[in-house]
């Protein structure tokens, strides 16, 4: 009986192609469609939205100019 717990309660060790798939291919082999492309690019306006002024705002409250918030914001959400 101690032999099985130990068995069951083991992880299973991922493969190296299973740690290192680009995320994209895992996602199109899951079955993406076009509404769940639909819902990420509502999801990612809403952010834009909330983000951009956001971080003028902050920008003009450390002594800088906004631009450099919107700076900071584009370069930030891109990577």
């Amino acid at each position: 009986m101690d032999q099985i717990r130990r068995t069951i309660h083991q992880p299973v060790r991922p493969t190296f192609s299973e740690l290192f798939t680009p995320k994209l291919v895992t996602v199109l082999r899951e079955g993406y469609t076009s509404e769940h492309f639909t819902a990420d690019a509502i999801a990612g306006l809403t952010v834009a939205i909330v983000a951009l002024p956001l971080s003028m705002a902050i920008a003009i409250a450390s002594g800088v100019t906004p631009e450099r918030g919107l700076y900071t914001s584009i370069i930030g959400g891109f990577l």
